[in-house]
């Protein structure tokens, strides 16, 4: 929930850069233990939100846009980049492809340019997933995004709003189908690279499944059962992966932070059963 919503606001604020006026962003950390609000928690483990948010702010973006279901890509750099090619791909709840579009752009500096409307399939379930690619000219990719959204909107009571902090919500959407996700088998393999007080653990997880893997979230915990080794850097976390979708990550940590134990890595996830390879 943390994730979709950082995500959701630094996005916007990037869609719509110099005609929204900024973002508040409340807060950063907690000052005691706490569940709520942070990007990283009282004991610097980086949550959902941070990642949600570390998503969005990429210099060169790809997003969805909420309000209009249309795809959009963030140029954040200030450079002119062209021949990009922005895809899209739905999928149905079963991970079952429904609908696809692409195009091809050249994206100004420090720009938001819209790329496409999406289509509105046929078949469609209530909660489905969007897979969004970006690649530059070369065919490298640049950035990808993945949402779980619904066919019933979220309505607000705009008539209802009494202050600038909160607008009371008619209806809702219909995310119920990430209840009915079969367990996804999410195979892990590792590697461990120590140089004097820096380590990195490279985490390359495959998903061997039928089914989306989703929320995929790796920890790196001080020995078997201990407790998560902080602070950690972690290049991307609580992502998803389509059925036979491969993905590597690395964290960064200093070995002092180990306190003598052996580092365990624990791969868990919305439909995901915990594992340690």
């Amino acid at each position: 929930m943390t994730y979709d919503g950082q995500r959701a606001m630094f996005e916007a604020y990037a869609r719509n850069k110099y005609i929204s006026t900024g973002v508040i962003q409340w807060m950063l950390n907690n000052a005691w233990p706490s569940l709520i609000w942070h990007l990283y928690d009282y004991y610097l483990v980086p949550g959902g939100g941070y990642f949600g948010a570390k998503k969005a702010c990429e210099p060169v973006h790809v997003q969805y846009s909420y309000h209009d279901n249309s795809v959009a890509v963030i140029n954040g750099t200030y450079e002119t980049l062209k021949g990009t090619k922005v895809s899209a791909k739905i999928y149905s709840i079963d991970a079952k492809e429904r609908a696809s579009r692409e195009a091809t752009l050249d994206l100004e500096a420090d720009s938001s340019t819209k790329a496409f409307d999406l289509p509105t399939p046929d078949g469609l379930t209530p909660t489905y997933f969007l897979k969004l690619e970006l690649h530059d000219e070369a065919g490298k990719l640049v950035s990808e995004n993945f949402y779980w959204l619904s066919t019933k909107p979220d309505v607000l009571d705009w008539a209802k709003r009494t202050d600038t902090v909160y607008t009371p919500q008619k209806e809702f959407g219909d995310l119920t189908g990430l209840n009915s996700l079969p367990k996804a088998k999410v195979t892990i393999t590792r590697a461990l690279h120590v140089s004097g007080s820096n380590s990195m653990l490279t985490v390359a997880a495959v998903n061997n499944s039928n089914s989306v893997a989703f929320m995929v979230h790796p920890r790196l915990t001080r020995g078997k059962g201990g407790e998560d080794v902080t602070p950690v850097f972690w290049s991307d976390n609580y992502f998803s992966l389509l059925p036979g979708e491969k993905k590597f990550v690395t964290a960064r940590f200093d070995s002092a932070s180990l306190h003598g134990a052996t580092p365990e890595l624990v791969v868990d996830g919305w439909n995901v059963e915990p594992t340690a390879p």
